[in-house]
């Protein structure tokens, strides 16, 4: 028991209660996760890890999950070779090995708090836009969704780049499209400089029909700091999606917000693409939000829809048919909506959906400046 008490790596198991403190600090101080984490040591360190990882063109994280299994069996390879060949101290290896499981979890916590966990105990994205967050009537619901779309279409009818059967077909290389995104993050950061920073862009993830299956679009990973984008599906959404995972990679860390942001962003651009995927996405939340209230007015929106806007949403619709309701799916939904309720997100996936309240708030506020 002496030898397994000298061990040096006892003290990372530190981690893990210091992690849990500095939650706590977040939980119950907005100032400290604000003003002191997120404005500063977020920001340094986001930044720092950012453009190293950036330096790679492809996802250092996507590298190291297609290796961990390997490492995982070496691992557990040793461990039972130790034990075979000295039987006696059976019970100090595998002991060992439980305090390097233990150890290495407690660093993963840790890393996890201090590269972005703390950000979902920061200031609302609405304390930088002053929007005001209030109900809002069915009346101001289907304006904004009737001006999302006639946007869309408005858009749809600048897209030159289309497919053999009419869809939306991205003009640019995924990595080029990557580029473009982060300038407009950078360009939206002249507006709110909260959002301001030298960050790496987002990487196309190489084996992105695997997160299909677990209907995942993109994924922010703290640990390496990228923003990891899913191309494997239909072109129209991969740019929002790029900008939803790098207002992660910014810090805000609510999924609403990241979507709000993201819109902004799209439609700030003077990217055509950009800024149809931008407001595709939120007609698609303001549509689905209308459908619940009144079928009949949300049935006077979708008349209004353009030939092409169709195609584009017909052929989404038919992608995600083969991934919905398997078993992969489904426990893939189970664990992102765990994450989100662990992370002061009490509604779980259906955060998704609250990005409403903000663009009825900027809605309101533009109709109020004509």
């Amino acid at each position: 028991m002496k030898e397994l008490a000298k061990l040096k790596r006892n003290y990372l198991l530190l981690l893990s209660p210091l992690s849990l403190a500095l939650i706590l600090l977040a939980r119950k101080s907005n100032f400290f996760a604000e003003q002191i984490y997120a404005l500063h040591i977020y920001k340094w360190i986001s930044q720092v890890v950012s453009l190293i990882t950036g330096i790679i063109p492809v996802s250092l994280a996507e590298i190291i999950v297609i290796l961990l299994p390997a490492v995982i069996i070496f691992l557990a390879g040793r461990l039972i070779y130790r034990i075979i060949k000295d039987k006696k101290r059976w019970m100090i290896h595998l002991t060992k090995a439980i305090i390097n499981i233990l150890a290495a979890g407690s660093v993963m916590l840790f890393s996890f708090t201090l590269l972005g966990g703390l950000n979902y105990y920061r200031y609302p994205f609405s304390y930088y836009s002053n929007l005001e967050i209030k109900d809002s009537s069915l009346e101001e619901l289907y304006g904004l969704t009737e001006s999302l779309a006639n946007r869309a279409n408005e858009l749809r009818s600048l897209i030159t780049s289309l497919d053999e059967n009419g869809v939306f077909k991205l003009s640019v290389s995924k990595y080029k499209l990557a580029r473009i995104a982060d300038e407009a993050m950078e360009l939206l950061s002249e507006r709110y400089p909260v959002l301001g920073g030298k960050y790496g862009p987002p990487k196309p993830v190489i084996h992105s029909e695997l997160m299909s299956y677990t209907e995942t679009t993109g994924i922010f990973i703290p640990f390496t700091m990228e923003a990891n984008v899913n191309v494997d599906v239909p072109d129209y959404s991969i740019p929002f999606t790029m900008l939803h995972e790098l207002a992660h990679q910014r810090g805000f860390m609510r999924e609403d917000e990241a979507n709000f942001i993201a819109y902004l962003a799209g439609v700030c651009s003077d990217n055509i693409e950009l800024m149809y995927s931008s407001t595709v996405h939120a007609l698609i939340t303001a549509g689905n939000a209308l459908y619940r209230q009144d079928i009949d007015l949300y049935g006077n929106i979708r008349n209004m829809y353009s030939e092409g806007l169709i195609k584009d949403l017909r052929a989404n619709n038919e992608y995600w048919a083969k991934y919905e309701d398997t078993v992969v799916s489904t426990v893939s939904n189970k664990l992102n909506d765990t994450y989100l309720k662990a992370n002061a997100q009490a509604d779980g996936v259906k955060s998704y959906g609250r990005m409403l309240d903000l663009l009825l708030a900027l809605y309101r506020t533009e109709r109020n400046e004509k």
